[in-house]
């Protein structure tokens, strides 16, 4: 009784996964998969290109800018109660902020875009 039940569920579910999967094919008659993903990569470069230089880079750029400054204010208390200024935090947040925000004059260069 127990293996009929499994046997149907399995027989259900081998039946409607054919019955939703849908062939995914390459362009073209030759099956030239490659192809395809590089003619879709020249397509979507440019406006991948866009979206990161004026959506992706500024939103770093902001999420550091506030770090940093919540930084160099933490340690400027830290300074005022031990008498001693760590200056490690802030140097590290201040690289990434000059990193993030000059990558988009040679980030792309170094892609290929």
């Amino acid at each position: 009784m127990c293996r009929k039940k499994v046997l149907r569920v399995a027989s259900v579910v081998l039946i409607l996964t054919f019955l939703c999967c849908v062939p995914a094919l390459a362009a073209g008659t030759t099956g030239d998969v490659a192809g395809a993903v590089e003619q879709t990569w020249k397509d979507a470069a440019t406006q991948i290109k866009t979206v990161v230089d004026n959506v992706v880079f500024p939103a770093l750029d902001m999420i550091l800018a506030i770090a940093f400054f919540g930084k160099v204010a933490m340690c400027y208390f830290d300074y005022r109660k031990h008498g001693q200024f760590e200056w490690a935090g802030p140097a590290i947040l201040f690289a990434c902020l000059v990193f993030t925000m000059t990558a988009p004059l040679y980030i792309w260069g170094i892609i290929g875009i």
